[in-house]
């Protein structure tokens, strides 16, 4: 680091990186079994405070945190299978030589990146901390995490949980805004892992540049969903209208522009919207303790102008769109007859707001979504392996689910990540251990 690096970066954030710079050469050697100590005292941690996670989590986002999902059980799920695991996942590769070094002996082996620095977004503050800790320590890492600060309970409850697991000189903790961050990208580490906008992302990449350190970029976009005109548009709805509205939209996953066959628009209008009346509304009004709320009233103003400009455009509301500055709410919303030219379709809205768009030949779409950033996920709505084979042979995201939403992240044998100005990196299982490790190949003659 030069000296005027250091001049931006506080003297606690400096002893910090000082302490890893010289304990990253001890854990790098640790064994399997130790790591595996690691994970567990981490899992009891965890266990020991889930009740301060579910009270932060609804303090920060007036949303709770089911047993079957949410933001506990992936973590616990990801240190399970990990601890599992990572006997075999560290055991060194053998490697068939090729003729020109027939009798030598080729392995690759998996060693830590080494100092690795990790942001944590609003949107599932506990969770996409945990997670991807759980794998920078599975591959023998040092960390620097920093939980975001718009989220400040959970933050504060994350903190409290690494501190009391681990000593600095492992893993550390810092609490701040974007001051921190700054001071934080000016250090020298090995990689950065960063969950959050394309917007942001660049800058992270940008300043990992600086240090040639390696990146693992968890991003966004706006995920459509291709619906087959023969499919059960009934079923499609149902799931597309309840993934939308999850944490009020503020989801990287949730399906945004919707592309269904001109004949069955009306059919799919009907369905999503009778879906948000069910789960959303009670007696006509709308349940906020089951929707959740935008997390702060700066992103309630930027959903409230993607919904103003479309319908100044001429966009029409099918469902919803009504907006409640009280408690920072976003009624479900569903619009139609969205003009190219709206704010909303420029941006990934992180709301809960879905635009239906319909086709008649399936190449209208293909042209559509070609012209655009390539998504974090796209969805498939069809029986039908030719069509199905079809959308993905001439599209392109991060990953796909085909007749659900998200459902492919949640399988965590499936690597996971996006695309360009979706993400760089992919991680759950041993794929993150391997995004977090480097592959050190070695012949021996």
């Amino acid at each position: 680091m030069n000296i005027a690096a250091k001049n931006l970066v506080s003297d606690d954030v400096q002893k910090v990186f000082a302490l890893q710079e010289r304990h990253q050469w001890t854990v790098r050697k640790t064994s399997a079994a130790e790591r595996i100590e690691k994970l567990k005292k981490l899992r009891a941690a965890i266990e020991a405070h889930a009740d301060e996670v579910r009270a932060a989590l609804l303090q920060d986002l007036r949303r709770t945190d089911p047993p079957e999902g949410g933001e506990l059980l992936p973590c616990y799920q990801e240190i399970d299978d990990a601890i599992a695991n990572l006997e075999s996942w560290m055991a060194p590769q053998e490697i068939n030589p090729s003729a020109m070094f027939e009798g030598a002996r080729a392995r690759v082996i998996y060693e830590p990146k080494g100092i690795v620095l990790l942001f944590g977004p609003w949107n599932f503050p506990f969770n996409l901390v945990f997670q991807p800790l759980v794998q920078i320590i599975s591959a023998g890492n040092c960390a620097i995490v920093k939980p975001n600060e718009m989220s400040p309970a959970t933050s504060a409850v994350s903190a409290k949980i690494i501190r009391e697991t681990f000593a600095p000189e492992d893993v550390a903790v810092f609490e701040g805004g974007v001051d921190l961050a700054n001071q934080l990208l000016e250090l020298p580490v090995n990689h950065i892992f960063f969950t959050g906008s394309p917007a942001v992302g660049k800058i992270v990449m940008a300043a990992a540049a600086k240090h040639l350190a390696s990146v693992t970029l968890e991003l966004g976009g706006k995920n459509p969903v291709v619906i087959d005109k023969n499919t059960d548009h009934a079923d499609a709805a149902g799931k597309i209208a309840f993934m939308r509205n999850m944490n009020s939209g503020q989801v990287c996953l949730c399906p945004e522009n919707i592309y269904v066959h001109e004949s069955k628009k009306d059919e799919f209008l009907a369905v999503a919207s009778a879906t948000y009346e069910a789960m959303f509304y009670v007696d006509g009004a709308l349940n906020q303790d089951a929707q959740g709320r935008i997390v702060d009233h700066r992103n309630w103003e930027r959903v409230k102008s993607y919904l103003d400009d479309a319908k100044a455009k001429g966009a029409k509301v099918i469902a919803g769109g009504e907006v409640v500055e009280e408690t920072l709410g976003v009624h479900p919303t569903i619009l139609t007859d969205v003009p190219r030219d709206a704010k909303i379709l420029q941006e990934e809205n992180f709301g809960p707001i879905l635009s239906v768009f319909t086709y008649s030949d399936i190449q209208e779409v293909y042209d559509e979504l070609q012209s655009q950033p390539k998504p974090l996920a796209l969805y498939i709505f069809s029986q039908d392996d030719g069509f199905v084979d079809d959308v993905l042979a001439n599209t392109a995201s991060g990953g796909v689910t085909v007749n659900h939403c998200m459902m492919h992240c949640v399988e965590h044998n499936l690597p996971f990540g996006g695309a360009n100005n979706s993400g760089i990196g992919r991680y759950h299982s041993i794929h993150g251990f391997k995004e977090l490790s480097h592959e050190r190949a070695i012949l021996r003659l």
